[in-house]
């Protein structure tokens, strides 16, 4: 353990050089930081390592441009509801929020009886940063079913609630969050969004245990206490 953590500075540099660049979420800037080389290592392992797969992810891409392109042809003669979605939930994959919420406004009708929709609508809507917009459909999902998608309608339900300024509702969301998920994804959020309410102890607690979470999978050894 001595000469991994030798190294501590070395991954963190690699680590925050790659933040910079691809600016994933910003919890993992908190665990480059506060967690020394095993945070920058767990970054590393969970967030660098998959992009020297980019070749493959790449391919993948381009099959999916194609299908985008063979479902654009197929909407001008069949505008249907199903069509719209497929189409919403492929351009959601590739990132381009604006035209999937585009489509998921025309796939929504006053007869939807499905959430997902909506709450794909409500994803695209939050990486557009409306938040507003988002939370209105999350509202409908969680209501609908609180553990829709693992759960992860809630976490952007908390997070939408969070980023419109109600931070005692967003407080309340997260902790039903984390009574259903241990997920790396909902700890970190939670702590995030403790650490920005200055609830420092607390945020730290659900950083150990994401730490401790990823770090037991990845096969390095968590945070030592004195």
């Amino acid at each position: 353990m001595g000469r991994f953590f030798g190294y501590g500075f070395i991954l963190q540099v690699i680590a925050l050089v790659h933040f910079i660049r691809r600016r994933p979420e910003n919890y993992w800037l908190w665990i480059i930081i506060f967690f020394g080389g095993l945070g920058a290592a767990v970054y590393i392992a969970m967030e660098v390592v998959p992009d020297l797969g980019l070749l493959q992810v790449s391919m993948k891409g381009v099959s999916r441009r194609k299908r985008i392109r063979m479902l654009q042809a197929m909407i001008i003669d069949n505008p249907s509801a199903g069509n719209y979605e497929d189409l919403g939930d492929l351009l959601l994959e590739e990132k381009q929020y604006a035209k999937a919420r585009d489509c998921f406004d025309h796939a929504i009708s006053s007869r939807t009886d499905h959430v997902d929709p909506f709450y794909r609508r409500g994803i695209s809507a939050f990486e557009l940063g409306d938040a507003s917009a988002a939370l209105s459909d999350f509202e409908r999902v969680v209501k609908n079913d609180p553990k829709y998608d693992f759960s992860r309608a809630q976490l952007f339900y908390a997070r939408s609630l969070a980023a419109t300024g109600r931070k005692e509702e967003a407080s309340a969301a997260f902790e039903k969050l984390l009574s259903a998920s241990s997920s790396t994804e909902a700890l970190l959020s939670a702590a995030e969004f403790y650490a920005e309410q200055k609830r420092t102890k607390e945020a730290k607690e659900l950083l150990e245990r994401a730490i401790n979470s990823v770090a037991s999978v990845r096969g390095f050894a968590g945070p030592r206490h004195s």
